[in-house]
């Protein structure tokens, strides 16, 4: 029930993940709004939800409020043994609540993060605190980093993630206070620490992981997609103006769809919430159908390649 096109663009990449990646995909959602829906797919298991958290709606509030809304009927699905992982791209700081809540936290976990899949120059990096915390301590972030190099080990199938942190430049001495902080301590750990990166540093390949807090990733992370997408729509308005652009345009639809690709965040699809003693995995707000198959998927490879023991085992040590 949650994201700019749902359910109508959920529950059809919720059959295309059906589908294509051979797992058991149940919707939740209002009788009214999505049981019409299923006839046209039969594959997706139906379970119903009496009540919907909006976007505007305060998190922890909603979620205590209403426990029969959709992100809490799906996050006692996996507590209670009947799912594996839940997905949605409603309201993210209800996810949290209600993963939070109902799921709760990996023992000795201080705050959830969330990360997200990033394209480099050499392959992909892991970007993380991305939103779930806006107010970050020192230990949250080396904790962040612990559990994005699991992250990158498991799922993007890195040896050693290089983990580095964002700053505005290399030197040990550059950044906020909470920076400089984390840098001295992330130097004492056994982590592939490779210390301060810049923005230009992160495509660039420098680190395999890159810690930031919250509210810096946040903002980074959203100006990143903002500048992708804001260079294709120009490409696509200024290369048709002229016959020459039009024919430039045909020689090169091949390389400039591929490009799109590889940096096309519905190819990405979601991210899960590291921390949490579950699989819940937080898709964008504007997820079409494809972008939600994706962020199945991205559920499906969390719960395949055992990240919360993985993430369990990181933190005990």
């Amino acid at each position: 029930m949650g994201g700019d096109h749902a359910p109508e663009e959920i529950v059809l990449g919720a059959a295309q993940a059906a589908q294509e990646y051979g797992v058991e995909v149940a919707v939740v959602g209002l009788p009214n709004r999505v049981q019409p829906l299923l006839d046209r797919h039969p594959g997706l298991r139906y379970v119903p939800a009496s009540q919907v958290i909006e976007m505007d709606e305060h998190p922890a509030q909603a979620v205590r409020q209403k426990p029969d809304s959709s992100m809490n009927v799906c996050a006692r699905l996996c507590k209670d043994g009947r799912a594996d992982g839940w997905v949605s791209a409603g309201n993210s700081g209800a996810i949290m609540a209600a993963a939070l809540f109902i799921q709760g936290r990996v023992k000795g976990v201080e705050r959830p993060a969330l990360g997200s899949v990033i394209p480099t120059s050499s392959g992909q990096a892991y970007f993380l605190d991305v939103g779930a915390n806006v107010d970050s301590r020192p230990e949250f972030l080396v904790q962040f980093a612990a559990m994005g190099s699991v992250y990158a080990a498991q799922l993007l199938d890195l040896a050693s993630p290089r983990v580095g942190l964002l700053s505005n430049g290399e030197e040990s001495g550059k950044g906020d206070t909470l920076v400089r902080d984390v840098h001295a301590r992330l130097r004492k750990t056994p982590l592939n620490f490779v210390g301060n990166v810049e923005p230009k540093d992160v495509f660039a390949g420098k680190a395999d992981v890159v810690v930031a807090d919250g509210f810096l990733g946040n903002v980074a992370i959203k100006m990143a997609e903002a500048t992708a997408d804001f260079i294709f729509r120009s490409m696509r308005d200024e290369i048709p103006r002229s016959p020459t652009g039009k024919l430039g345009g045909l020689l090169i639809r091949s390389g400039v769809r591929r490009i799109r690709e590889r940096i096309d965040w519905r190819e990405f699809g979601g991210a899960p919430l590291l921390g949490i003693d579950g699989v819940a995995v937080v898709a964008h707000g504007r997820s079409d159908a494809r972008a939600f198959k994706n962020a199945i998927r991205v559920a499906r490879d969390a719960v395949a390649g055992g990240l919360v023991g993985k993430i369990r085992e990181a933190v005990g040590r």
